[in-house]
């Protein structure tokens, strides 16, 4: 704990020793028998070896009416900056050891400076979260601190990459600032997240659940969609940060770092052109494709356990980092339900933000039917995918890979919301509908009237097959700008990304549009 001493060398020595001690040797045992990594040694993972520059060290709180311990020095938060892959990003790492990491005034001050910092410099800002929430010795004042880093987390937005990485606890209103940020990672096990904990819940509904039930990685990458990463510790969790860090730029002036794999652009996969089944009720897994084009078929995935119906990520094409948004036949065949938009639009979002071009894989047979979709929202939900994409400035490619039905076909970055170009395979299928409802529907009166029903519509589904179930209706009308051979996808799409390399777009004179959130 913090003491008076003289200005010298041995000062300096000593309450650099002392910081670096933090909560004290029994407190940094206690977190290694939790499982869980120091604040400090999170830090030495994350960053490259050497480079972290430390602010505010000797940083202490002024302590609340309520408080009778002394201060500690750096209040329960490391701060500072350093490397990842020799580029500059700024970092806190909360201290569980301290106070159980809990927030005050003076460990506020320290994330809003290395925040302030990060967006005058133009680097991205990592949180590493362990904490018990707000200091309640300090009452209002933590409050008051919690909305500084709010306002920040906002003003951020869009300006530089903003991480949250979930070590331990994060409870209460400590949830909103991982919330607002890009990307949030959580560490299986050892990390939960909710506004009101299990004691809360049992009070208010009288219902018994864990911290884990109620919180825990599993639940927000499964269900809430709250986590886009999970992993199984906290040494792999930090790796996928730092895996992460380098498909993104900066900041929203500067594209993403060229990386150059040694994949020939001009690759061709003849095992695409048998990829989808000639039955149109059968299935596939549109992750063939995806590993296929992409470079080195290195693909890392936004939200993989959420919302499996598309598939959101990052890849590189020609060494580009771009952002990839794909139906997958393979789960509930591909449709577009409340999920699925929710996750993609978000997705869409933060690319259009960071100059990463978007290329979209559409198998989509239209939206999720049912009243279930319908009470809780499809309309507002789709509506925001059909926003994103619009809305996006970056280029924007998208391939037709087989089903392209209704709605869902122009929200899935179609032409008609000016999709830059857009590609089909010859196995693409663009219409109102699917041949079996376009039939009931054009022909009611006529089945019904009909003395084999069966036979009649059978007869007029295969007419209207023939008519819409392949692009080239639509590449005649001008909505396709060309109909390409399956195994030269990956050639089209790179060849595409480098003639769009210069697009530039200017917006209607706004302030800001209003998504319907």
């Amino acid at each position: 704990m913090y003491t008076q001493h003289n200005t010298t060398l041995e000062t300096l020595k000593s309450l650099r020793g002392e910081s670096l001690q933090a909560g004290g040797q029994s407190k940094i045992d206690a977190q290694h028998k939790r499982g869980k990594l120091t604040a400090r040694e999170r830090i030495d993972l994350l960053l490259d070896e050497g480079s972290f520059e430390e602010f505010d060290m000797f940083k202490v709180g002024r302590g609340g009416s309520l408080s009778n311990s002394a201060a500690f020095l750096g209040d329960g938060v490391i701060t500072g900056h350093g490397t990842i892959d020799g580029r500059e990003i700024f970092v806190f790492s909360q201290d569980f050891t301290v106070i159980g990491g809990s927030l005050g005034e003076a460990h506020a001050q320290k994330i809003c400076k290395v925040m302030d910092l990060a967006v005058n410099v133009g680097a991205p800002i990592i949180g590493l979260n362990d904490s018990g929430g707000a200091r309640i010795q300090e009452g209002v004042d933590s409050l008051a601190a919690y909305g500084e880093i709010f306002l920040r987390n906002v003003r951020a937005s869009g300006v530089v990459p903003q991480i949250s990485a979930i070590l331990g606890p994060c409870a209460g209103g400590a949830v909103y600032s991982p919330s607002i940020t890009d990307f949030v990672f959580m560490a299986e096990m050892s990390s939960y997240m909710f506004v009101t904990g299990p004691n809360v819940v049992k009070t208010v509904t009288h219902q018994d659940i864990t911290a884990e039930a109620l919180g825990g990685a599993d639940i927000h990458a499964k269900k809430s969609g709250v986590a886009h990463f999970t992993a199984a510790n906290e040494l792999l969790c930090i790796r996928e940060i730092r895996h992460l860090i380098s498909y993104l730029p900066s900041n929203n002036k500067k594209k993403a770092p060229f990386l150059d794999l040694l994949d020939p652009p001009d690759r061709t996969d003849p095992a695409l052109d048998y990829l989808v089944p000639e039955d149109t009720n059968k299935t596939y897994d549109m992750y063939v494709l995806i590993y296929s084009v992409l470079d080195g078929a290195e693909f890392m995935e936004v939200q993989p356990k959420f919302a499996g119906n598309i598939i959101c990520g990052f890849g590189r094409l020609g060494g580009q980092t771009i952002g990839l948004v794909a139906n997958q036949p393979a789960v509930l065949a591909g449709v577009l339900d409340r999920d699925a938009s929710y996750k993609a639009a978000r997705f869409v979002r933060f690319c259009d933000s960071f100059n990463i071009p978007l290329i979209s894989l559409v198998d989509v047979p239209g939206f999720m039917p049912g009243p279930n979709e319908e009470h809780g929202g499809i309309i507002r939900h789709g509506a925001k995918l059909l926003y994103a994409f619009t809305e996006a400035t970056v280029p924007r490619i998208s391939v037709i890979v087989r089903k392209a039905y209704g709605g869902a076909y122009l929200v899935m970055n179609s032409k008609h919301i000016h999709c830059d170009v857009n590609y089909a395979w010859p196995t693409a299928e663009i219409a109102v509908m699917g041949p079996k409802g376009a039939a009931e529907v054009i022909y009611r009166k006529e089945i019904q009237a009909s003395a084999d029903k069966n036979a009649f519509l059978k007869q007029k589904m295969e007419q209207y097959r023939e008519a819409f179930a392949n692009p080239f209706l639509a590449a005649k009308r001008g909505y396709i700008d060309e109909v390409i051979f399956p195994h030269a996808t990956r050639h089209r799409l790179i060849r595409a990304l480098q003639f769009l390399d210069g697009k530039a777009v200017n917006g209607p004179d706004r302030k800001h549009g209003n998504i319907p959130l």
